[in-house]
């Protein structure tokens, strides 16, 4: 039946008319007189209090123009991304596709951003992050104060981090994003048989301080560069120790450690890592051989001993015999050490002494 239908859209709706299920047009707020069989018109009323339009048929709508002057439309690309504000407050991230927000009621402002560039760089990134939503289109990364990042994208490397918080666009690649620890570390290489030239078997524990210099490269040159430095110092010890016999050793572990240190910071610097420092923490031989070694020490610190006793006794027969031959030489020195003698015991006994014409009597008689 062709009938006459009037109806009335209120200040905050819109109406879409609707014949026979495809859309017409969009009604504005007012009366309306709708002409036409009732089964075929239909009349869908929508919201603008709320900005956000969501609606099945949007893209014909857009399509039909119903929306200019009305909404503000945005169609994006598959590598574009928008930043809206309603009334001067960020309300969302909108991803590809049609996007339509009423303006009858609200000021909407928006930016079109290139999500190929990974990395959001925007003065309200902290406000986006945030939102509501926004962990849909964008992923939140924190580099430690100590650490830089390395961000992959899709196995390539796309950017250096340093410390912060970073907002990263998702739905564009494969991202990953491994934390390098630039402070200097400690490598305790665990102790490991050694054989020298001579054929003895030793222990040693080194030490080896480091830092990641170049991050990039110790990531991508070796599998675990700390466990690839711990064993090229493993390679290093055997190489300088396995050349030298144990005395030498021994007497100079400095050399051995100069040498270790040029080994294992040459291949360090091909792995992107600076070397601070290495050491020999610990040489330890078998019990037998510091058995023999402690016996071998005390036999020549016994002789040594030895030695400066005789030395010390030739010393002292050899200043007596001087002395001897001075006093002998000279009788008033002579008359000077009997007195020194006499003063000694005195101090202990009484004595009579007895002075003639020329000196010191030759008998001293002790009274007690």
């Amino acid at each position: 039946m062709l009938i006459v239908q009037t109806l009335k859209i209120r200040a905050h709706e819109r109406g879409l008319l609707y014949r026979d299920g495809d859309f017409q047009r969009l009604l504005a707020p007012g009366r309306h007189w709708l002409f036409g069989l009732t089964w075929k018109l239909r009349v869908a009323r929508v919201s603008v209090r709320d900005a956000d339009f969501r609606h099945v048929d949007l893209d014909v709508i857009v399509k039909r123009g119903a929306l200019a002057g009305e909404a503000e439309v945005l169609d994006l690309k598959d590598h574009e991304r928008a930043l809206v504000w309603i009334d001067g407050r960020f309300a969302q991230v909108c991803g590809p596709g049609l996007h339509a927000f009423w303006t009858a009621f609200h000021q909407v402002r928006h930016e079109v951003l290139d999500a190929r560039r990974i990395v959001l760089e925007h003065p309200a990134k902290t406000v986006i992050l945030n939102a509501p939503g926004s962990a849909r289109h964008l992923e939140q990364v924190r580099v430690d104060a100590e650490s830089v990042g390395l961000l992959f994208v899709d196995g390539r490397h796309q950017a250096t981090l340093e410390a912060g918080t970073y907002a990263l666009w998702k739905d564009v690649g494969r991202l990953r994003v491994l934390q390098v620890d630039r402070r200097e570390q400690v490598l305790d290489v665990a102790g490991q048989e050694i054989m020298t030239a001579d054929k003895v078997t030793l222990r040693l524990n080194a030490l080896v301080s480091f830092r990641v210099a170049e991050p990039l490269v110790a990531v991508t040159a070796v599998d675990d560069y700390a466990q690839a430095l711990y064993r090229e110092t493993q390679l290093a010890l055997r190489a300088a120790v396995g050349t030298r016999e144990l005395d030498t050793l021994l007497a100079d572990k400095d050399v051995l450690v100069a040498e270790l240190d040029g080994l294992v910071r040459k291949r360090a610097r091909d792995m992107g890592l600076e070397i601070a420092s290495v050491g020999v923490r610990d040489l330890i031989l078998p019990g037998e051989m510091r058995t023999l070694m402690n016996r071998v020490t005390e036999a020549k610190k016994a002789a040594e001993a030895n030695l400066i006793a005789r030395r010390e006794e030739t010393a002292a027969m050899r200043s007596q015999a001087n002395t001897a031959k001075i006093l002998e030489s000279s009788p008033t020195l002579m008359k000077l050490k009997e007195l020194e003698v006499l003063e000694k015991v005195a101090e202990k006994a009484k004595l009579e002494i007895v002075l003639t014409e020329t000196g010191l009597a030759d008998r001293v008689m002790k009274l007690v």
